[in-house]
């Protein structure tokens, strides 16, 4: 007979992470269990992240210290096995392809932790937020880049089925949800992404699509038919499309498939096409090997280009990857680019999003902001602060008045 227990979940990492952490709950639930804070909960679920040495070293502090039963998921136990038992010994390990065997993992000690072809559609699933659907349409990568400890874990690519993609995402607009959130390692690397996205678009429904992370190189094949299919006014006009570097020779150290003038070409179509588009892109301060010289190029990219979001990563090194083997820069160097290019993103940013004031247009209200306050993204997925009384997944008219470097106000 099944031990009901009082658990509490804590995830961290990416979008498909979260939707991890979302069908967790939803399986836990349907099992009977309860899901508590963490003062009430006899059982702890980490749901782990190991892109970051910076987030899988706040993961660690926090494994130290949990007193209470805990199960260890995510990325974090395919790679750290050994390093989880050693910090909880009796800990359950459940890795990222065995997320339906969680309720398993539940008040007995179980490892699994074995690669599996896994598709995590159609299941019970908590949304975090209401009106958002996450949706993975696949799990690994067709790349090898020398710095990602992901691929380790998630290996080759592996398709999710179209039918079953169209079915989770209509299944959740009957269930209110407004915001469909497309999510991979590479949403590009989907074969022929843009039919995908035109099917989802015909699918009857008030709600809108958000493209996940995109690589250059897959991006380019098929650049006119996703500028097609991006036409829809049920597609944020948002391309997440990672270069992160500025400069040919470290973008081929880091085994990317792409050079910086495809990006460039990239950029380019898609903002004659669509000119108020949203550019966010990724970029690694301090990768081995990286020149100042080097890095300048980059800065110079970010300046030509003008990129109104960038994730901006410290390199430190992955057990198990290519980079970890090369030569390391010194942790101060790594650490003033970064301030550097921060800086520099902070003030092209707020020119950017100043270039918006005066704007007119709807906004769909899609997160609860701090004391009376509520955010909106508008059709370029703009972050547009509001206050007043509304409600998630409600649509209202602004004008926007003012903007820092990370959002608008109405």
């Amino acid at each position: 007979m099944l031990n009901l227990m009082k658990i509490y979940i804590e995830t961290y990492g990416c979008s498909a992470n979260y939707n991890n952490g979302e069908i967790i709950a939803g399986l836990l639930k349907k099992a009977g269990h309860k899901l508590v804070s963490e003062k009430q909960a006899q059982l702890i679920i980490l749901n782990t992240c190991i892109v970051k040495a910076q987030t899988e070293n706040k993961i660690i502090h926090r494994m130290k210290q949990i007193k209470k039963s805990l199960v260890v998921t995510g990325c974090m136990p395919n790679v750290e096995a050994e390093l989880i038992k050693q910090i909880q010994p009796s800990a359950s390990l459940v890795g990222v392809n065995h997320i339906k065997d969680i309720v398993k993992a539940v008040g007995r000690h179980q490892e699994l932790i074995s690669k599996q072809k896994e598709i995590k559609l159609c299941l019970p699933k908590i949304r975090k937020n209401k009106i958002i659907n996450i949706v993975q349409i696949l799990e690994g990568c067709k790349g090898n880049c020398a710095y990602c400890i992901v691929k380790l874990v998630k290996g080759d690519l592996h398709v999710y089925p179209e039918k079953e993609i169209l079915k989770e995402i209509k299944q959740s607009i009957k269930q209110g949800c407004k915001e469909i959130w497309l999510t991979s390692q590479d949403s590009a690397a989907y074969p022929d992404l843009p039919r995908l996205l035109d099917k989802i678009t015909k699918i009857n429904g008030d709600f809108i699509v958000r493209l996940g992370m995109s690589n250059p190189n897959n991006v380019l094949p098929m650049l006119s038919e996703l500028i097609h299919s991006f036409s829809s006014e049920k597609i944020f006009k948002f391309l997440h499309i990672p270069v992160q570097s500025g400069n040919n020779t470290i973008l081929k150290s880091m085994n990317r498939y792409y050079k910086i003038n495809d990006f460039k070409k990239i950029v380019k179509v898609f903002r004659k096409e669509f000119p108020e588009i949203t550019i966010a892109t990724d970029i690694i301060c301090g990768f081995p090997g990286e020149t100042e010289k080097q890095f300048n190029d980059t800065l110079k990219l970010i300046k030509d280009i003008k990129i109104g979001v960038i994730n901006i990563s410290r390199f430190g090194a992955r057990p198990g990857t290519k980079a970890k083997e090369m030569k390391q820069l010194p942790g101060e160097i790594i650490n003033e680019r970064s301030k550097k290019l921060t800086k520099l993103f902070l003030e092209s940013a707020k020119k950017e999003n100043q270039r918006w004031i005066g704007w007119a247009g709807n906004i769909l209200i899609d997160e609860k902001g701090k004391n009376d306050a509520w955010i909106g993204r508008n059709f370029a997925y703009k972050p547009v602060i509001v206050k007043g009384n509304y409600h998630l997944g409600q649509k209202i008219n602004v004008t926007i008045k003012s903007a820092t470097a990370h959002d608008l106000r109405s």
